[in-house]
């Protein structure tokens, strides 16, 4: 099993769209990450966990999911780097992979420390828009399909009928 711990803010500060987003909404841009991980869990296989900061905010840790992903806000006075620290040590085994997608040098020493792989903000953009042009061709390609036919007919007269359904004629 491959799991992926990302540190939610600081990938949020990386990427350019997300950036753009956080400057109108915060929420907004939380959101979006949040449908973006959903299609890259979705599509590699990941299991995928965000970590939000909530050190600033009183309360207690909320766990939820999102889209199929798991979203951690931290309990206040604890750092989405401890929480990933801490999920890091818990989830490491023999038949788990785990890797954090973070440019927090700091805590990719750490996380090396425990097992864990890192992927820089950098790197993870470039795996995740991969990803979603292989989503793109993927869809392509199906749409690109000619049902297979149950009856025995000429291509000619499966063009014309294909038209009809997709009003076309």
């Amino acid at each position: 099993m491959e799991i992926l711990l990302v540190d939610g803010y600081n990938i949020i500060g990386a990427w350019k769209e997300l950036q753009q987003l956080k400057q109108r909404s915060l929420v907004d841009s939380r959101d979006r990450l949040i449908e973006m991980m959903a299609d890259y869990q979705a599509f590699s296989g990941m299991r995928v966990i965000v970590v939000f900061d909530a050190y600033l905010v009183p309360g207690r840790a909320t766990k939820l999911k999102q889209h199929n992903v798991e979203v951690i806000f931290t309990k206040s006075k604890e750092t989405a780097d401890a929480r990933i620290e801490r999920l890091t040590n818990e989830l490491m085994n023999r038949r788990t992979k785990v890797y954090v997608a973070t440019s927090d040098m700091t805590e990719q020493n750490v996380i090396f420390g425990n097992g864990a792989l890192r992927k820089s903000a950098r790197e993870f953009e470039i795996d995740y828009l991969t990803t979603q042009k292989n989503i793109s061709e993927k869809v392509q390609e199906s749409v690109q399909k000619i049902p297979v036919r149950k009856i025995n007919i000429s291509d000619e007269v499966a063009i014309k009928l294909e038209e009809m359904r997709r009003g076309k004629f």
